[in-house]
């Protein structure tokens, strides 16, 4: 009884509103604790050799699903890619303690612009080569897509640890409704065509 008695005298004597000087330390401290866990961030074995061979092959399924009209195809290249996305996000969470908003949706849902726009490219290029039966293009830009997102998701990585405040931000909720009712309409539009 005498530790709560002494607890509720303390809080009573203490400042309803911290000084400035408290605030600035309180701020110090917290910058200093957010810099310190992004150095110690580590990603598990095999993370961006993992998120790159499934986006190649979720690229390479596509491709071919579009332009055989084997809509399998392109269900199982998304299926892998979420199963390989869930389980490195999952172990990545095991490995540090913690969720990084801006490593899901920058890096393994490719949110970034580097990510973004070589997925783009690369996708554009294979179903391109597959329209016209050229297999070996389809693998190759496969891959080379595949490596380009692995390798923005490492410059991420990178970026995040020497400044967090600035990177460590997922995409808003708005924002990827949006990105992800264009690319519904565009996959509508590329199976209605197809």
């Amino acid at each position: 009884m005498w530790k709560v008695g002494s607890m509720l005298s303390n809080m009573e004597s203490t400042p309803e509103h911290p000084t400035a000087a408290e605030a600035s330390a309180a701020l110090s401290d917290a910058e200093a604790s957010r810099a310190a866990l992004a150095h110690r961030l580590a990603t598990p074995s095999w993370f961006f050799t993992s998120m790159g061979a499934a986006i190649a092959a979720q690229i390479a399924t596509s491709a071919v699903g579009f332009a055989t009209g084997a809509l399998w195809a392109l269900a199982a290249g998304l299926a892998a890619f979420a199963a390989v996305a869930a389980v490195q996000l999952a172990r990545f969470r095991r490995l540090n303690g913690v969720w990084l908003g801006g490593l899901a949706s920058r890096v393994v849902l490719g949110t970034g612009t580097a990510a973004s726009a070589s997925y783009a490219i690369a996708l554009g290029a294979a179903i391109w080569a597959a329209y016209e039966a050229q297999w070996w293009l389809v693998a190759l830009g496969s891959i080379v897509g595949g490596a380009a997102y692995a390798l923005s998701g490492r410059r991420w990585m990178r970026a995040y640890r020497a400044r967090p405040a600035v990177h460590g931000r997922a995409e808003s909720a708005a924002w990827l409704a949006v990105v992800g009712v264009a690319a519904i309409a565009g996959l509508a539009l590329l199976l209605i065509k197809a």
